[in-house]
């Protein structure tokens, strides 16, 4: 499994690079691959053909950190799919790294106090989209996730709830981003069960989730702008904002907030009032 999603990961990566991106010529009658060949890359990186071809068939662990970033340079590889080859190529029977927040973690106390303070809709959040904590406006933002039979998780809401796809303005967006979270995330912890668990299950229940999955994305959620269509306030474009919990690994506090003396602002403001009112109660789509 692991060896094919590097290989996947890589393959896609290298069609993505035109040859002129690259300083190659482009000889549209002889190129019968999209993108770069493998020798190609290759030469770029410093290897010898024979070499990335292995590491392209998925035999990627062991490799050095000097060879993986030489083949991030010549993928054009950003930042975070620099991370994620990485995390690809460590053995992870050989990982000392702490395991990650597990399903249903509750968090401290204390967190939950500074959620309640904030003047701001906020929700906590784990590697597999579960929402573990939130203060009454997240809870109000995100009301249809948690009008479930299960506990609340964005992603089986984004792929496997119609109401999604009215409640995301681009809900297209929101479920590339979530696919390309969660690829992201199981690779960072590949024998997290939960996740496997999850993209299982997705990948059997959603043809959509394996159209984006296919796409070899990987995403970070950290700070950008998003439009919720709420059921009784109307649309609320906000920009959010992703902080990592320390002393908690996996979970994220994210905060969503709109420009003073906006409409949004004033929806937003509005979520908590909205939230004990019997309309609360009366919305399915």
């Amino acid at each position: 499994m692991r060896n094919q999603e590097a290989r996947e990961f890589l393959m896609s990566r290298r069609a993505r690079v035109r040859p002129e991106q690259v300083g190659l010529p482009d000889n549209d009658e002889d190129r019968r691959v999209a993108g770069l060949r493998r020798e190609e890359v290759a030469h770029l990186a410093g290897v010898s053909p024979e070499y990335y071809s292995r590491l392209e068939r998925g035999n990627i662990r062991g490799a050095s950190d000097s060879v993986l970033d030489a083949i991030a340079r010549a993928l054009q590889l950003n930042d975070l799919e620099r991370v994620h080859l990485f995390d690809l190529a460590q053995d992870a029977r050989s990982s000392h790294r702490q395991p990650a927040a597990s399903s249903g973690q509750a968090v401290r106390p204390s967190v939950q106090r500074v959620l309640n303070g904030l003047a701001v809709p906020a929700v906590v959040y784990n590697p597999e989209h579960d929402i573990v904590a939130s203060n009454e406006g997240g809870r109000a933002l995100y009301y249809p996730h948690f009008d479930t039979s299960s506990e609340p998780n964005i992603a089986r809401f984004i792929f496997l709830d119609r109401r999604a796809r009215s409640y995301y303005a681009d809900w297209q967006q929101a479920r590339q981003m979530t696919a390309a979270m969660l690829r992201l995330n199981a690779g960072r912890d590949p024998l997290k069960e939960e996740i496997t668990a999850l993209i299982g299950e997705l990948s059997t229940r959603s043809p959509l989730f394996r159209q984006d999955w296919a796409r070899q994305e990987v995403y970070e959620h950290r700070s950008g702008e998003k439009t919720f269509t709420h059921p009784h306030l109307g649309p609320i474009a906000v920009t959010f904002d992703g902080f990592e919990m320390p002393g908690e690994r996996g979970l994220s506090i994210v905060t969503y907030s709109a420009e003073p003396g906006t409409v949004d602002a004033e929806r937003l403001a509005a979520l908590p009032e909205w939230a004990q009112s019997p309309q609360a109660a009366t919305w399915t789509e």
